[in-house]
């Protein structure tokens, strides 16, 4: 089985007032550095045979996706980001039309920076537009403005990358339907290849979550982020783009390959600052979540790897498959479990497809557009 690998760059410009990543606000460029050189280090000690607890684990060093993450990893310079590169070419098989993914912000990148990084291999861009009112980005913390993504875009394409995707949030505080309709309208009118749109989660230590609290900002309203995500199902629908995951959507043909690894329960080799590794089948590993401890512990020759934890397969294959618009195959369910998941959960599964949140056919379990809605109503049952 193929796996993909992650690579968690942690460096911002400014930390957004909803966001819960590992992230620390980039300093200067010695600091940057010296993180590049301990992830060199924990590619080039990574061992397969180490990497689960199970003997039974099918794993190969084959990895058709890379994906830098983050933080903002296009402010990684691209000496940097060959360095990175050549370490993972080094120690695992990559294909040559392997999908090699950099998250980017506005106002992060420039011609010259795009062309190095195409060069070295990226071939699929995703950066964070969030919205197209300045207002809002502002609200939000973000340091770019709505030109800085339209001008992001024009680089990209100036640079020949051909495969965009963008982010975009609904149920900003303050937002109206109206404020969405002219977000979807704008992002659509770039022309990207692939959109991810979320509904705004206010995660607990959070400054957003602070701002709730205390009432600086309103409480989201429920109602209207359902209002939200009907309008944008079908908006992009209209224009051509497909729904193959929650909150994913694509021209045909650039769906994230790397992203489905996640989804599918495939193996996923993760390298940096929090980053989360799993075996496809057994353990998930985790590592240190301070920047500063991390590169500590591997100048030291230690791992950075600070839980293992057994996974629920069984779970995981049914909650984050009904992720996908084309659901779970119930008898890849069995083969793989050898068990009936519509014996298993036949109570459940008849209340949840008399909600009309499901759909149950002889070999499928898949969510309906409002059970995408309510997707966590659904998940529960699995967990």
């Amino acid at each position: 089985m193929s796996a993909g690998i992650y690579i968690h760059i942690p460096f911002c410009r400014s930390r957004c007032s909803y966001c819960d990543f590992a992230t620390d606000v980039f300093r200067n460029e010695e600091t940057v550095e010296r993180y590049v050189c301990a992830l060199v280090k924990e590619i080039e000690n990574f061992e397969l045979l180490n990497f689960t607890r199970s003997p039974q684990t099918n794993l190969t060093n084959f990895a058709d996706t890379i994906y830098f993450g983050g933080g903002t990893p296009s402010l990684l310079a691209p000496r940097q980001l060959e360095k990175l590169l050549s370490a993972i070419h080094r120690k695992f098989s990559v294909p040559s039309d392997a999908e090699i993914t950099m998250e980017m912000n506005p106002a992060t990148v420039s011609f010259q920076s795009l062309r190095a990084y195409k060069n070295l291999g990226v071939n699929r861009a995703s950066f964070g537009a969030q919205t197209f009112d300045d207002a809002e980005l502002k609200r939000l913390g973000r340091k770019h403005t709505a030109a800085d993504v339209r001008e992001t875009i024009e680089l990209l394409r100036t640079a020949n990358f051909d495969n965009v995707s963008f982010d975009l949030i609904a149920g900003l505080p303050r937002q109206t339907l109206f404020d969405w309709k002219r977000n979807l309208d704008e992002a659509l009118k770039l022309n990207p290849e692939h959109l991810s749109l979320y509904l705004l989660e206010i995660h607990e230590g959070t400054p957003l979550a602070a701002q709730v609290e205390s009432r600086r900002q309103p409480q989201p309203d429920e109602d209207l982020a359902g209002e939200m995500y009907e309008l944008m199902v079908e908006t992009v629908a209209e224009k051509g783009f497909a729904q193959y995951e929650i909150s994913n959507f694509s021209r045909a043909g650039f769906e994230s390959k790397h992203n489905s690894k996640y989804w599918l329960c495939e193996p996923v080799f993760a390298f940096g600052v929090s980053a989360h590794s799993f075996d496809g089948a057994h353990f998930r590993r985790s590592n240190e979540r301070d920047t500063s401890r991390y590169v500590q512990s591997i100048e030291k020759g230690e791992s950075p790897t600070v839980e293992t934890s057994e996974v629920d397969l069984k779970s995981e294959f049914v909650f984050l498959g009904l992720r996908l618009a084309k659901g779970i195959d119930l008898r890849e369910y069995e083969n793989r479990f050898a068990a009936r998941l519509t014996e298993e959960y036949a109570e459940d599964l008849s209340r949840l497809a008399e909600d009309r949140l499901i759909e149950l056919t002889e070999n499928n379990l898949k969510l309906t557009r409002k059970g995408f809605l309510f997707s966590n109503e659904v998940f529960a049952v699995f967990v």
